[in-house]
């Protein structure tokens, strides 16, 4: 099956079969409803098996495309198997992005371009899709609660925005083994990122520098958790400013959500409280990948049969983890993802490198 993209600009796709994945010892692994019930196994080994599950059903699903058969089998293969295989891939990150606090979008990106024989640029504008519905589904309840503040997100997203058209531009305009080196080297780096980062609930700001304070940007939010309102400002804006210009960009090229690095920089350059810092990054989100999204729409890199089923599984699967909060450990699956990330990130690399095609 050959799906031809909106510009000749990008060559076919060509989609390889695949070959069956067999998981019967998981399947053996699950409870028989006709067999006597028995007590429920304790909280942190259901969490186990359940994040297990996960990573074997992941790491499964992403490997059957690169596992496939000769290419003169491939009109054999039905054209609704790979929507199907995107959308079980999509509802797994899904699953897992949520207790891991990451968004959905950096982990699409380098596992489907990884492990998908879909061309790069159709899975980066399916990437900001992707991150795009996630934080439009959350802007109105964070706006609603005080979490997200548009005095702190409209200075930022307008030159992450900016920079984030200039980035789209970049990314299409380059070749795709550039760019899967580029995202490989960018992966991995977020993976260093995550590993090492560090969190300050509520960062102790002496004053707010003088762009902050012609900007008005402070305010206050209600924290049930301490049971009353929590005042906050902000410093150090031109320097955030800058580094939001940089991730802007990062953002449009690579097509994924840059969630991964504007929290770090709201709560621990900024100063903003981490709740705020995490509620504000959602709707800057949701401004900057719209902007790179038209870009990679008027080139005719979106592709609906990618980008429906990715987001419908990604939205799907991320109410399943909402709810697996209480029992999934959320260092467990972190380290999951991290795991993902990494081993994707070497791909990507090595991919971009013609040593592992």
């Amino acid at each position: 099956m050959r799906v031809a993209p909106a510009r000749s600009r990008h060559a076919p796709i060509n989609l390889l079969p695949t070959r069956t994945i067999r998981l019967a010892s998981l399947a053996h692994s699950l409870p028989d409803p006709q067999a006597p019930a028995t007590a429920a196994a304790p909280a942190p080994a259901l969490a186990r098996r359940l994040s297990l599950a996960i990573a074997v059903l992941a790491l499964a699903v992403c490997a059957t495309p690169v596992l496939g058969a000769t290419p003169a089998a491939a009109d054999a293969v039905a054209w609704w198997v790979w929507p199907l295989a995107l959308f079980g891939v999509c509802f797994l990150l899904g699953i897992v992005a949520v207790p891991a606090g990451v968004g959905g979008g950096v982990l699409f990106v380098p596992i489907v371009g990884g492990f998908f024989p879909f061309h790069l640029d159709f899975v980066r504008g399916a990437g900001l899709l992707v991150a795009l519905a996630s934080a439009l589904a959350a802007g109105p309840s964070l706006l609603k609660s005080g979490l997200a503040d548009l005095r702190l997100a409209l200075p930022l997203a307008l030159l992450a925005s900016a920079s984030s058209i200039a980035g789209a531009m970049m990314g299409l305009a380059m070749s795709a083994s550039t760019v899967q080196i580029a995202l490989g080297i960018t992966i991995l780096g977020i993976v260093a990122l995550m590993a090492s980062a560090r969190k300050s609930e509520l960062p102790d700001v002496a004053a707010p520098d003088r762009l902050s304070a012609a900007l008005r940007i402070h305010g206050v939010f209600h924290d049930a958790a301490r049971g009353g309102a929590v005042d906050w400002r902000v410093h150090r804006t031109p320097a955030g400013l800058v580094l939001f210009t940089g991730i802007g960009m990062l953002a449009g090229m690579f097509g994924m959500g840059a969630g991964w690095a504007n929290v770090p920089v709201l709560n621990l350059l900024m100063g903003a409280p981490l709740k705020v810092s995490a509620g504000t990054s959602s709707f800057i989100l949701s401004l900057v990948d719209s902007a790179a999204a038209w870009v990679y729409l008027n080139e005719g890199a979106m592709l609906a049969v990618i980008a429906v089923p990715s987001v419908v599984g990604m939205m799907i699967g991320a109410r399943i983890g909402a709810r697996l909060l209480t029992v999934m450990k959320a260092s467990v699956v972190r380290k999951l993802v991290l795991t993902l990330l990494l081993f994707s990130g070497a791909r990507a690399l090595l991919k971009g490198l013609a040593i592992w095609n």
